[in-house]
C-alpha cells in the first residue's frame, strides 16, 4: 500500500500548485489509510508536508508578483493565534476514549477523522459548484472585508490546528468573494497563508509526538515535486476547470471515511 501512498503524495502537491488548496484534504487520508499512521500523528505530519510544499510552491508566485502580502498578514495573524491555541490547549483536552456503545468505542482518532471527513464533504461542495465569481482587479480592502478576512483566518486556524487541514478550500473563496482578488493572486496568497499556518501548527505541537523524520522528509520531497508540477501546469491549465474533478474525488473519499470508521 505504501507505493500507492507515495504516488498519491504527488497529487497533494499537484492540487496545491493548480488550485491553491486541497493538499491537506488528500494528505491525512493518505497517511492514515495507505501508510497506516495514527490519525493524530497524521494531522501532525500533514501540517509539515502541506506547509513545506506550499512554501516552495509560493516562491514562483512571489517571484511573479502574484502574492498580496498585506492580505496574507491580515488573514494569517489571527490564524496563527488560533492554531497555537487549538493544538496547545484544546487538542490535549480530548480523551483517547470518549464513549462506548456496545462493542463500538468512539475514540479521539475516530472523532478527528469524522471531523476531517465533514470538512472534505464541505470542500467538495465548494469545488463542484461552478465558480460564478467575476475577477475584479483591485487590491483595496474595505474595513468590513478586513474584518471578515480576520474572522475567516481565525476559523481556518482552528480547523488547521484541529485536523491538520491547511484550509485552502476556505481561504480561496474568502479571498475571491470577500476581497475581490483575482484568482491567480488568490492562489499565490493562499499558498503563503497555508505555509505559515501549517508550519507554525506543526512546530507548536511537534514536541508532543515522536516524528519519523526520514519518512516525513521523503514524503514532503515527493509532495514538493508534485507542487512544482502543479505550478507549471497552472500556467497552461485553468485550475478552476479542474476543481469539479477534485471535488467529486474528495466527496467520495469523505463518504468512504465516514463509512469505514462508523459502519464498516
Amino acid at each position: 500500500m505504501e507505493i500507492f501512498g507515495y504516488i498519491a503524495s504527488v497529487l497533494i502537491g499537484v492540487s496545491l500548485g493548480l488550485i491553491g488548496g486541497g493538499g491537506s484534504i488528500f494528505t491525512v487520508p493518505v497517511l492514515v489509510y495507505l501508510f497506516g499512521i495514527d490519525a493524530f500523528l497524521a494531522t501532525e505530519y500533514s501540517l509539515f508536508v502541506v506547509g513545506i510544499s506550499s512554501l516552495i510552491g509560493s516562491l514562483s508566485y512571489l517571484k511573479n508578483g502574484l502574492v498580496d502580502l498585506r492580505t496574507a498578514l491580515i488573514f494569517g495573524i489571527p490564524s496563527v493565534f488560533s492554531i497555537f491555541f487549538t493544538r496547545s490547549f484544546l487538542l490535549p483536552l480530548i480523551p483517547d476514549s470518549i464513549f462506548r456503545i456496545g462493542n463500538f468505542v468512539m475514540t479521539k482518532n475516530i472523532v478527528l477523522l469524522l471531523i476531517f471527513a465533514g470538512l472534505m464533504i464541505a470542500a467538495s461542495y465548494r469545488m463542484i459548484l461552478k465558480n460564478k465569481v467575476t475577477e475584479i482587479k483591485t487590491k483595496s480592502l474595505q474595513k468590513n472585508n478586513v474584518f471578515l478576512a480576520a474572522v475567516e483566518g481565525s476559523v481556518v486556524g482552528f480547523l488547521t490546528g484541529l485536523v491538520g487541514a491547511g484550509g485552502g478550500f476556505m481561504i480561496i473563496p474568502a479571498l475571491v468573494d470577500f476581497l475581490k482578488m483575482p484568482m491567480k493572486i488568490a492562489v499565490g496568497t493562499s499558498l503563503v497563508i497555508i505555509s505559515i499556518n501549517s508550519l507554525i501548527g506543526f512546530f507548536s505541537s511537534v514536541k508532543h509526538v515522536k516524528v519519523d523524520w526520514n519518512f516525513l522528509l521523503s514524503l514532503s520531497f515527493i509532495a514538493i515535486i508534485g507542487i512544482i508540477i502543479g505550478t507549471q501546469l497552472s500556467k497552461k491549465i485553468n485550475g478552476e476547470k479542474l476543481k469539479p474533478i477534485f471535488g467529486w474525488f474528495i466527496l467520495i473519499m469523505g463518504v468512504y471515511i465516514i463509512l469505514k470508521e462508523i459502519v464498516i
